[in-house]
């Protein structure tokens, strides 16, 4: 599914592990990212957690869409951060899913969380 993701890829997304219902993704804050008060823009940050999300349920096999998510953002990010994403599956029922995702930074005082996020998913398809 990745390999065919020109908008996660395009923008320098890693997915470093997808597989049994969680995924981490990550991706550093480049100036196109950046909005007019010198953050990062929130799209990008939804992006980032949406395809960790994605390869999360999509590590089942069937094809597996977005039903609805929302994110809540906790820090501001800046130019040249690295973010890591890690997804986690909730609960499956039937056909659907619910999954989290924690978005954050490495400081050098630690970890530093600045957004997250919960998909809710749908399977919609066999596997390809």
């Amino acid at each position: 599914m990745l390999a065919t993701d020109t908008a996660s890829t395009s923008l320098g997304i890693d997915v470093v592990k997808a597989r049994d219902g969680h995924a981490v993704a990550r991706m550093r804050v480049t100036e196109r990212m950046v909005n007019g008060h010198g953050i990062a823009h929130g799209g990008f940050l939804f992006l980032l957690a949406d395809t960790a999300f994605a390869c999360a349920c999509n590590s089942h096999g069937p094809v597996t869409v977005a039903a609805g998510a929302e994110i809540l953002f906790v820090a501001g990010v800046r130019l040249g951060d690295e973010l890591i994403a890690t997804a986690s599956e909730r609960t499956r029922y039937g056909r659907n899913g619910i999954y989290d995702v924690t978005v954050h930074r490495e400081t050098p005082t630690g970890r530093e969380v600045v957004a997250e996020f919960r998909g809710r998913s749908r399977t919609v398809g066999q596997v390809q």
